[in-house]
């Protein structure tokens, strides 16, 4: 990541995408690269710009913002380049969207409302452009949890068969992960070192080929480690 967060803002909302790109400007952190109006010009827009973030509505026409997250997240491996895939930030009008758990999985680091307070989105820019995932609201657990009940576990799944890779600590560090804790919190659980819990998720990201920890959240519901309502530390 470069000096200043470089970004790109897609919504089909002119007034909304406008306003959005406003706001970031006024951050000196922050450098609003372009914008678009829909999940196929957002696509085309970051080969060319390279944000490092995508502030990405869902529902748009043509291709929808999860689609859209998806061609963006799977690029990378498909040519097998090192192009810096940009980290997305969905925008969404209610807090329990049915579309924002699919999109999460389709590799979205997070997920905002489009009510949220410039500070709140200021904040969220810098969390996902720093590689963390936006987990951390009560909100985002919740909506995870709700939307994982929805779905049987991929027990015979490819990232289910990795799992066996984890050690046990590992494995606990994951569930606590899921649970929506933030490291400082699972090193109080654990009594071990932040750092420490640090480099055990960085080795559960390897071991399962993830790219963050909002993948890692919906890989535990998924392969049935973690049951919706449990585990919530």
């Amino acid at each position: 990541m470069s000096e200043t967060i470089g970004i790109l803002v897609a919504d089909d909302h002119e007034v909304v995408r406008a306003g959005f790109a406003a706001l970031l400007a006024t951050q000196p952190d922050f450098t609003v690269l372009g914008t678009a109006s829909d999940g196929g010009e957002a696509v085309r827009a970051c080969r060319e710009l390279r944000p490092d973030v995508v502030l990405m509505d869902v529902r748009m026409p043509g291709t929808d913002g999860i689609e859209a997250t998806r061609q963006l997240t799977g690029e990378a491996s498909m040519d097998g380049s090192a192009v810096p895939v940009p980290k997305v930030l969905i925008l969404t009008t209610f807090d329990l969207d049915e579309y924002v758990f699919d999109a999460l999985r389709a590799g979205a680091s997070g997920f905002l409302l489009k009510d949220a307070t410039a500070e709140r989105l200021f904040e969220a820019v810098r969390v996902v452009a720093a590689g963390e995932a936006l987990l951390a609201p009560a909100i985002t657990r919740r909506l995870i949890s709700e939307f994982a009940k929805t779905r049987r576990p991929a027990a015979a799944g490819p990232v289910s068969g990795r799992l066996a890779a984890l050690t046990p600590r590992e494995t606990e560090v994951l569930r606590l992960v899921a649970a929506g804790l933030s490291n400082t919190e699972i090193a109080g659980r654990l009594v071990v070192t932040e750092e420490t819990v640090k480099t055990h998720v960085s080795r559960i990201l390897a071991k399962l080929g993830l790219r963050d920890r909002t993948q890692a959240v919906v890989a535990a519901y998924e392969s049935g480690l973690v049951i919706p309502g449990h585990d919530r530390g």
